[in-house]
């Protein structure tokens, strides 16, 4: 079993450590009392299978509470749960930008300390847990992808590079662009089934409408561009450290063209090798 204590400076990113860690297959809990981690260990040891891989955030909150972490680490080791720690750290500099940007009160902050203050106690405080560190991750110049990469060099080095899940989502645009979506793509200029009697009360994943749709040279046109765009786009996004994304269709209705092309979308995605998931929001509206 994988057991983490993810700690560290307030600022320095442990909340965004622990959602990359999710991604990467963990069971994240975040402040969890120090006291039941022997106790939330032991649950996990006697469920194998089910928590093999967890990671507990604990921070700087109480001031006195890391004589107790120790003693709940010691204990681990006497129940034979091996684990390790992670310390997050960053400039003060860095930190202090954080806070301003944020305007959150620092943890050890009050009306008579400056935040300046509260860092440099903070960090004097969490010495004894960083001579414990397994791993020092230094979050001053990472980006969020950086970090990302770090982590899964650490913990996820079996997890392949493309981990992105592509959701292909068709939409009527009289309905509204769904509020999820990362990329929109409008294919009302496309001629449309609508108008053709009997193709009106089908959709874009009969096959008459889907060849009606690609019949058209400036359907396979479009399809060329988009997929040289999408081909271009979807490793950057997934370098970037994106886990989802969603790409929406639009026509007018989202019962023809936009649901045509959502599904010639997926197809072409994972023949790139990623996941895709299509839907199809407003198909079968009136």
């Amino acid at each position: 079993m994988k057991f983490l204590i993810v700690s560290g400076m307030s600022g320095a990113g442990k909340s965004k450590a622990a959602s990359i860690l999710e991604d990467f297959g963990f069971y994240c809990v975040d402040n969890m009392p120090v006291m039941l981690i022997p106790n939330f260990a032991e649950i996990c040891m006697a469920n194998k299978g089910k928590y093999d891989k967890v990671a507990l955030v604990t921070d700087v909150r109480g001031g006195e509470t890391f004589d107790k972490l120790f003693q709940s680490l010691d204990k681990l080791e006497e129940m034979g749960c091996p684990y390790e720690i992670v310390y997050m750290e960053a400039s003060p500099e860095t930190i202090i930008h954080r806070y301003k940007e944020t305007r959150r009160m620092h943890p050890l902050g009050t009306p008579c300390t400056s935040l300046e203050d509260a860092v440099r106690d903070e960090r004097q405080l969490l010495k004894s847990v960083r001579k414990r560190a397994t791993y020092i991750i230094d979050t001053t110049a990472l980006s969020a992808a950086k970090l990302r990469d770090q982590l899964r060099q650490l913990f996820a080095s079996e997890a392949p590079a493309a981990q992105m899940t592509v959701n292909v989502i068709s939409f009527g645009y009289k309905y509204g662009i769904p509020i999820e979506a990362d990329l929109v793509l409008d294919v009302r200029f496309l001629p449309n089934p609508f108008y053709i009697d009997e193709l009106r009360s089908k959709c874009g994943l009969d096959k008459e409408v889907y060849d009606f749709v690609f019949r058209f040279q400036q359907t396979q046109d479009f399809m060329k561009y988009l997929e040289r765009l999408i081909a271009f786009l979807l490793p950057l996004y997934s370098e970037e450290g994106k886990s989802v994304l969603v790409i929406a269709v639009g026509c007018t209705g989202g019962q023809h063209r936009s649901v045509a092309v959502t599904r010639a979308l997926a197809e072409f995605v994972r023949r790139k090798g990623y996941q895709a998931a299509e839907s199809h929001r407003d198909m079968t509206r009136a």
